[in-house]
């Protein structure tokens, strides 16, 4: 993984996209994600699209402050559409958003390899932080299986590599 040195960070390019792709996929991810599953089958429940674009927008953007704030966001309105207690899914985005932004100032996250990596990890993280909300700060009972969540971060990588370059054609060219 290649580090940046303190002169290549602050020349490094920040990612901007036409205001519209900032409203629409992540609306797209969330009526995706809350639809798909009533449709078809529990199968789509292996895939968590706002976690992805979460992840791409706070990789791209480089800014810990807007990553926070698209991963809260797009956690709460996920919440908002299903039936779990508000805040769960806004605490583990909001946590995955932001180290994906602090991430994104230090290391080279243009590499598509990295970026899948990250989104792998970013997504066992997110799990461990919405198993950490659910059972230990709320005190709920839940039936957790990390096999699915290894398989669930697996489907989220593989979204990735459909998704980001899509959304890398869409981004604002100088």
């Amino acid at each position: 993984m290649a580090v940046l040195s303190t002169n290549s960070r602050r020349e490094m390019e920040i990612h901007h996209f036409p205001i519209l792709v900032y409203a629409l996929v992540p609306l797209l991810a969330l009526v995706l994600q809350a639809w798909l599953p009533r449709l078809v089958t529990e199968r789509f429940a292996w895939f968590d699209l706002p976690l992805v674009v979460t992840v791409y927008f706070s990789l791209s953007r480089r800014s810990p402050a807007q990553g926070a704030l698209m991963g809260c966001a797009l956690g709460l309105f996920e919440d908002a559409l299903t039936h779990r207690p508000i805040g769960i899914n806004g605490v583990a985005k909001t946590l995955v958003g932001y180290l994906a932004a602090s991430l994104g100032v230090h290391i080279d996250v243009d590499n598509f390899t990295i970026r899948l990596l990250l989104t792998f990890l970013l997504s066992l993280l997110s799990s461990a932080m919405y198993l950490f909300v659910y059972k230990l700060v709320l005190g709920l009972a839940i039936d957790w299986n990390w096999i699915f969540e290894l398989l669930k971060a697996v489907g989220n990588a593989a979204i990735a590599i459909l998704l980001f370059p899509a959304l890398d054609r869409l981004k604002i060219r100088d």
